[in-house]
Formats: structure tokens, C-alpha cells, sequence
């Protein structure tokens, strides 16, 4: 009971010291690509939408193999 008790004091505490700080500063230039720019610096996501679909495709040709490879054995 103690510890429930203290968990749910650590909660609500906790939880009032995030709401406790200040909203960053809005960017000035979003176009200059510096510390106020957009999050991410601009960078492009050609190349990293690519390497995720090619690891999907990895990933679900690894199950598909398996699965195919347990129903043989189970025959």
C-alpha cells in the first residue's frame, strides 16, 4: 500500500515538472537552415525511404521464406 501510494505521489510530481516548462521560441527564418530552421535541417528523405521499403521487403520476404520453409515440414 506504501508503494502505491508513493508511485502515484512520484507521478503526479513528475508530471508537473514537465508541464512546468517554457514553449521553445518560435523559428525567425525557417528558410536559413540554422538552429531556428524546421526540424530535420532540411535534409532529404529519398534516400531513407528507400533503404525503409528495401528492408521491408527484406523483413517480409524472410517471413514468407520461413513460413513456406515450416509448411513443407509439416506435410
Amino acid at each position: 500500500m506504501k508503494t502505491t501510494i508513493f508511485l502515484v505521489f512520484f507521478l503526479i510530481i513528475s508530471s508537473l515538472a514537465v508541464f512546468a516548462q517554457a514553449p521553445p521560441t518560435p523559428p525567425s527564418n525557417a528558410s536559413n537552415g540554422g538552429a531556428n530552421g524546421p526540424v530535420g535541417g532540411n535534409a532529404p528523405i529519398g534516400s531513407g525511404i528507400t533503404i525503409m521499403l528495401a528492408m521491408g521487403a527484406a523483413w517480409a520476404g524472410r517471413k514468407a521464406y520461413y513460413q513456406i520453409r515450416n509448411e513443407e515440414f509439416n506435410r
